[in-house]
Formats: C-alpha cells, sequence, structure tokens
C-alpha cells in the first residue's frame, strides 16, 4: 500500500466531528486505498464529491461497503451516527436546481447524527411559497439557504428570521450569475446583518459550519491538541 493517503485518525476529538475524503480529482486507486485505510482502523468516513462515474469504477467489493447517494455525490463507509429525534438544522434552497449542495449539506449533517428540515424551491420568484414555510424555518435555530444566481433568498430569510443564517451559494444560474461568483458576492454585500457564507457549492461545508455551531453550544466539543 502507498504513503498516498494519511488519516487523521484523531480529527473527532480535537474537533468533534469525523474525517472527509474529498474524491473530486482524486484517481480511483486513491480513493479505494483511503477506504482500506479506514477499514483497517474500523473507522467510519464521509466520502464527498464522489461522481458517478467515479462510484461506477470502484471494485464492486468497495461498492458494496458504501452507502452512495447520486444527488449530494457522497457516500458513506462505516455506520454514521445515529440521527438525534429532532431535527435542528434547516436546509433551505431557493429552486430545485440547487438542490445537489443543499442535499451535500443534508448528507454531511445525517453523518454526525444531526437531522435537517429539508425545505425546497421557496425563492424570491413567488414569495407566496416561502411565506407559507416561514413558520417551520423559523423553528430551526440553524439555517442554511441554498440559493444561485442572485442569492436574493439569503437577504430576504435575513431579514425574517432570527436564526443562524449559513448562506450555500451555488453555481446555479445563466451568464452573469458567472458559475455563483455573483451569488457570493450578493451574500457578502447584503443588507441583512448577521449571514455568514461558505465558498460556491460548499454543501459540506456549510454543514460542518453548522456542526461547529451545535458542539459549541453543546456537549459534544472536540477536545483541543495535547
Amino acid at each position: 500500500m502507498s504513503d498516498f493517503v494519511v488519516i487523521d485518525h484523531r480529527r473527532v476529538d480535537r474537533l468533534g466531528f469525523g474525517e472527509a475524503v474529498l474524491c473530486a480529482w482524486k484517481p480511483v486507486a486513491v480513493i479505494e486505498e483511503a477506504i482500506a485505510r479506514f477499514r483497517e482502523r474500523e473507522m467510519p468516513v464521509l466520502l464527498t464529491r464522489l461522481s458517478a462515474d467515479q462510484f461506477n469504477a470502484l471494485s464492486a467489493e468497495v461498492r458494496n461497503t458504501l452507502d452512495y447517494c447520486h444527488i449530494s455525490q457522497t457516500a458513506f463507509f462505516g455506520k454514521p451516527q445515529t440521527l438525534r429525534h429532532t431535527p435542528t438544522v434547516g436546509i433551505v434552497t431557493a429552486g430545485s436546481s440547487d438542490m445537489g449542495p443543499a442535499k451535500e449539506a443534508v448528507r454531511s449533517l445525517a453523518f454526525h447524527g444531526i437531522g435537517c428540515r429539508e425545505i425546497y424551491d421557496v425563492g424570491v420568484a413567488g414569495l407566496w411559497r416561502l411565506e407559507r414555510k416561514l413558520d417551520v424555518i423559523r423553528a430551526c435555530p440553524i439555517v442554511i439557504v441554498a440559493a444561485g444566481m442572485d442569492a436574493a433568498l439569503v437577504s430576504v430569510l435575513g431579514g425574517l428570521v432570527p436564526s443562524l443564517i449559513i448562506a450555500l451559494p451555488t453555481s446555479v444560474g445563466y451568464g452573469a450569475a458567472n458559475e455563483g461568483e455573483t451569488a457570493l458576492k450578493a451574500i457578502l454585500a447584503s443588507c441583512a446583518p448577521g449571514i455568514v457564507t461558505v465558498n460556491i457549492d460548499n454543501g459540506y461545508g456549510a454543514a460542518l459550519a453548522a456542526l461547529r455551531a451545535l458542539n459549541t453550544n453543546g456537549d459534544n466539543r472536540g477536545h483541543p491538541y495535547p
């Protein structure tokens, strides 16, 4: 076995959440090596940005060990944490086209035992759709908002709900949307105070930001370095 993969096996002790493997840009052989390393230690791991082509190229033996979701391009190796009974994070999308990054956030949280309330397709093009879901959204202490184009939904919710809002700009949109850069800049320039954002299409990052917030206020805080 090569030295291409070095496992951070103490991440959960330091930070309160487990290690993840970013599969994009990695050869299939390296992904299989990473899984083998986790199997040796009997450690679960979250795989992100695992494309359908990469998944299908894995050996049948490896594929059979994974819980794969093609929408989010995530996979679980090993048993994830048991979901808590009450969802604590809301996942809201402006459109159905934002579902991929949103589902990445959902799956990343589910791997760590955090349930979500999923609310899709409530963008500003039809505000009545958002109005009928506001009570559900307000009940969530943390809300991840996935939106592309001008990301207007983020600012709207920032003026309507008191929750921590983690913006997830997506690469959805025509020409001037510039593959998510317009959404990201609109969020950074938002007049709604207290909004935070992650990088374009980074559902995993949004989920882990939510998890850090939950750990800070709960009993799952990671241990510091020795």
